[in-house]
């Protein structure tokens, strides 16, 4: 999952224009007045929201992502229903392939009929395995299907070469969230949920309860060897410790039992001359593996990653042990969604960017993209202000900054050239063969770039995607149309509120490019210190402060977020946070900020921030994202980066012994 010279003249004077029919954008409804914002800011904003929502018994948390996400739904399903009555669509076309993947999607009915069906072939080619080569045949087409196995392979940027595409290998194989579930004892009540599942999902599959159980022990066995080598989630994310490139002589010294030329090939291209190990240390673990474990476990093996990856879009069997672990056990969802909603993020993964196309015509205000575009310039302004009266960075470094400022790509609304999808064939055939089949169309695309120079034009997100992102190795921010609404962001709405909100997730992703893992990298997305030691020492003692907030904080019980799993996104936050409010700032031209609904200008960009932030979740919910998550939960998001800023303390008068209140000392001031 990602900028004081303002350049804001043109938004300046539309803001001024039309000040009297200006929104405040904040909800006065979510207020409860009976709470401090001294004490509790949080409650303050959203008291009478916690107080009066529930979360839907089909989720495992409700907020504002949620809200929007929702919106969104509703919208494609009314381009869906458009598309599937579509009778002149010719064949091959675009429309055709939408109409016919969303049709067979949709169909409960053919799919309860299918049974195993849509599985079967693959099924049989995993039963035909006799040797350790056909086993590293089978691994790669079903890689290519987007099962995981064995071998974790993909085509990305060069971490130190960024205009160049190179191969990687990163572990892979294991079916609960992280290494730490199958060996850590707070996760043992989930490690046997998942037993169970795997269980009842050879059950499904026509296994007797007894084999079934067997074969469930002899999986988990190969899981938790695999995990032995595996690495947690704040192990990976270390870039430097993520880059490490071996020859294919290398390779095979280091896991000879693997025949890499016949995995390649069954890929597509020739093993290649250097391939960059994320994880050298899982790849030896698994060299032993390949022989002390028998043909006739890894095809167990094989199977159960076909099944789990498979089992959402087979029939209601399968999808329902699999929401059961998923959904429930893990999530502590009570229902599972329509199918209609199922449907929409398979519909998005496989064609993307038609969908992408529709949704912009028809739900995409232009002048949406325009004003997000003015604000993007005006925080990029205010960063470069903000990085010169950095006291504890040198001019050497500052210039270095400066320069990732320059080059930095902006990416809002929805790419300027959509994906070609004319070589993708859909049928009405099978719901799993349609997604199979747009996974290998997006494998294909994945091999195509070896040996090509990047393409940073390239989205990684489809347009109603309800998200944003940096990516440090193109230095771009992208902003897809999907998240350019209330409550975000509202073009109805004043500045306050939109630079509290909308103003603060760009600000949020231009800050990842100066983050504990951003900062790694260069102007030109290359993992290299650009950074003298002494200023990078300064950042690294800032950033400890961060962990160590986080840290303090109690999620649930005496689960602690992990401050070093979050920093990333909580030094996001901070420093977005505070550049969107000088942005602000600039753009009153020296005035006075207007007071709205009984809350000055400043009140109104904190409370838009918090509002942003409100968050309801369930327990199972909260603790796999204590787990897992690079993201705090929202109370957290909401008040942490306002404990560090003295300028929210001036705009609610915040003093010692309030609840708000952070010993100076203790605050965090990075960016």
């Amino acid at each position: 999952m990602q900028k004081f010279v303002l350049v804001a003249s043109s938004l300046i004077a539309g803001a001024n224009m039309f000040a009297q029919v200006l929104t405040p954008g904040i909800n006065l409804s979510y207020i409860d007045s009976s709470a401090n914002p001294r004490n509790d800011i949080y409650k303050f904003a959203n008291g009478k929201w916690l107080n009066t929502q529930k979360i839907p018994a089909s989720d495992g948390s409700w907020g504002s992502f949620n809200e929007i996400n929702e919106r969104n739904i509703a919208n494609l399903k009314a381009l869906m229903a458009e598309v599937s009555v579509d009778n002149k669509a010719l064949p091959g076309s675009n429309a055709q392939k939408l109409r016919d993947f969303y049709l067979t999607a949709i169909d409960s009915v053919k799919a309860e009929k299918d049974g195993i069906k849509p599985i079967s072939a693959d099924l049989a080619a995993i039963d035909a395995i006799k040797t350790k080569d056909d086993l590293l045949k089978v691994t790669a087409m079903l890689n290519k299907k987007g099962v995981s196995g064995l071998i974790g392979f993909y085509v990305y940027s060069d971490f130190k070469n960024s205009n160049a595409n190179t191969c990687y290998l990163a572990q892979s194989g294991l079916g609960l969230p992280d290494r730490d579930f199958y060996f850590e004892a707070q996760y043992e009540s989930v490690k046997k949920e998942y037993i169970d599942y795997i269980t009842k999902m050879f059950e499904c599959l026509g296994s007797s309860a007894e084999t079934a159980k067997a074969h469930s022990a002899t999986i988990m066995k190969i899981e938790t060897e695999l995990a032995k080598n595996s690495q947690n989630a704040v192990e990976q994310r270390d870039p430097q410790k993520q880059y490490n490139p071996f020859t294919k002589a290398e390779l095979v010294k280091l896991v000879p039992n693997v025949n890499w030329d016949a995995y390649f090939a069954a890929v597509g291209i020739k093993t290649p001359d250097i391939l960059v190990l994320n994880q050298p240390k899982f790849y030896e673990g698994l060299n032993p593996l390949i022989n002390s474990v028998s043909i006739a476990d890894w095809k167990l093996f094989l199977k159960w990653n076909l099944l789990q990856t498979a089992s959402p879009y087979l029939s209601g069997k399968f999808v329902n042990e699999n929401f059961k672990f998923n959904g429930t056990v893990l999530a502590g969802k009570k229902a599972m969604k329509p199918r209609y909603k199922r449907v929409q993020g398979a519909t998005d993964e496989a064609l993307g960017e038609i969908v992408g196309q529709l949704y912009v015509a028809k739900y995409f205000d232009d002048k949406s993209k325009k004003r997000v575009n003015e604000m993007v310039d005006n925080l990029i302004a205010a960063y470069r202000v903000r990085i010169e009266s950095r006291d504890w960075m040198s001019k050497e470094t500052k210039a270095q900054a400066q320069l990732k400022l320059d080059k930095i790509i902006k990416k809002l609304g929805f790419p300027d050239k959509w994906i070609d999808y004319t070589s993708l064939t859909i049928g009405k055939e099978l719901y799993w063969k349609n997604v199979s089949a747009g996974r290998q169309f997006q494998y294909g695309r994945m091999l195509a770039k070896i040996g090509q120079q990047v393409d940073r034009m390239e989205w990684g997100m489809t347009p109603p995607t309800v998200n944003a992102y940096y990516n440090p190795t193109s230095n771009e921010i992208a902003f897809p149309a999907g998240i350019m609404q209330v409550p975000f962001f509202d073009v109805n709405a004043d500045d306050a509120f939109n630079y509290g909100i909308m103003g603060a997730i760009i600000g949020h992703e231009l800050t990842h490019g100066f983050d504990d893992q951003g900062s790694q990298f260069d102007a030109d997305g290359n993992l290299k210190m650009w950074w003298t030691d002494a200023d990078y020492k300064n950042f690294k003692d800032k950033t400890g402060l961060i962990i160590d907030q986080f840290n303090s904080y109690v999620a649930i019980d005496t689960l602690h977020v992990n401050g070093e799993l979050t920093q990333g996104e909580n030094i996001a936050d901070l420093g977005g946070l505070t550049m969107a409010y000088y942005a602000y700032q600039k753009s009153l031209n020296g005035k006075k900020s207007p007071v709205m609904v009984g809350f000055t200008g400043e009140q109104r960009f904190f409370l838009a921030w918090v509002q942003g932030w409100k968050t309801l979740m369930r327990d199972a919910y909260l603790k796999q994202m204590i787990a897992t998550n690079p993201h705090s939960p929202g109370n957290f998001r909401a008040v942490g980066p306002l404990s560090n800023m003295q300028e929210f303390y001036d705009a609610f008068g915040v003093k010692e012994g309030d609840g708000m209140y952070r010993p100076a000392a203790k605050r965090v001031n990075i960016w």
